[in-house]
C-alpha cells in the first residue's frame, strides 16, 4: 500500500503542479526519459512543458481533474490507471466554448534507485462534449470535420486544430477497445520495452487472477 500511495502523489502533482505551471516540482514528478502523449503533443516532457508555456502564452486554457486510481505494482514497475477530466476554454467560429473530456491517464511509472518517477503517460479518451459558455450562443460545428476525429476527444481535437494545434487529428488516444489500448501503449512505451511490458501485465494477471 505504500508503494502505491507514493505513486497515487505523484499522478496528483502531476496535475496541480502542470495546471499551476509550477515546472521546477512538475519534473519531479518524471524520470529524465519520461515521455508524454496527448491529443495535441507526444514526446519528451520537458519539451512537454516548453509548448504548454507556448500555447498559455498565446491564451490556450487546459485545465485537469482527477478521480479514483488503480494502481498495480510488480517489483519496481507499476501501472496507475486514474479517472481524469480534461476541460479546455476557447473561441470556436467567434464563440467562447467549454469542451470537457472524460477518461483514464494510463500511466507507467518505474522506482529507480529508490525514487518512483512516471515513463510514460497514455491517456485513454473515452467521451467529450463541447457547450458555449453563454448558453444562449448558437454555435454550429462542421459536421464532417468533426467526425474526422476519434470518438472519444473529437470535440477536444476539433476546438485544438482550431487554435492551431496540428497533431490533434493523430493524436495519443486510444480507441473504446480495451485490447487495442494495451496495443498502443505497449508499442509507444520507450523505456519500458515491448516484451518487458507484456511480460508485466501476465505478472499482475497471474498475482491478481
Amino acid at each position: 500500500m505504500v508503494q502505491q500511495l507514493k505513486i497515487r502523489q505523484l499522478v496528483e502533482n502531476w496535475a496541480v503542479w502542470r495546471d499551476a505551471g509550477d515546472w521546477d516540482r512538475f519534473r519531479t514528478v518524471w524520470h529524465s526519459d519520461g515521455v508524454m502523449m496527448a491529443t495535441w503533443f507526444q514526446g519528451h516532457f520537458e519539451e512537454f512543458i516548453n509548448v504548454t508555456i507556448e500555447g498559455w502564452n498565446k491564451g490556450v486554457s487546459i485545465l485537469h481533474f482527477l478521480g479514483g486510481s488503480s494502481i498495480e505494482v510488480v517489483g519496481t514497475r507499476a501501472i496507475a490507471q486514474t479517472k481524469m477530466t480534461i476541460s479546455q476554454r476557447g473561441l470556436v467560429q467567434d464563440v467562447l466554448c467549454d469542451v470537457v473530456c472524460t477518461g483514464r491517464f494510463y500511466d507507467f511509472f518505474e522506482e529507480r534507485n529508490g525514487q518512483w518517477g512516471l515513463v510514460h503517460r497514455q491517456p485513454i479518451y473515452e467521451k467529450d462534449r463541447i457547450d458555449p459558455v453563454d448558453p444562449s450562443a448558437k454555435l454550429v460545428l462542421d459536421s464532417q470535420a468533426l467526425l474526422a476525429y476519434p470518438e472519444g476527444y473529437r470535440h477536444l481535437a476539433y476546438i485544438q486544430t482550431n487554435i492551431g494545434y496540428a497533431h490533434a487529428q493523430r493524436g495519443g488516444g486510444s480507441s473504446s477497445v480495451p485490447t487495442r489500448r494495451r496495443l498502443v501503449v505497449w508499442k509507444t512505451i520507450g523505456a519500458l520495452s515491448v516484451n518487458d511490458l507484456a511480460n508485466f501485465q501476465d505478472t499482475i494477471r497471474t498475482q491478481h487472477g
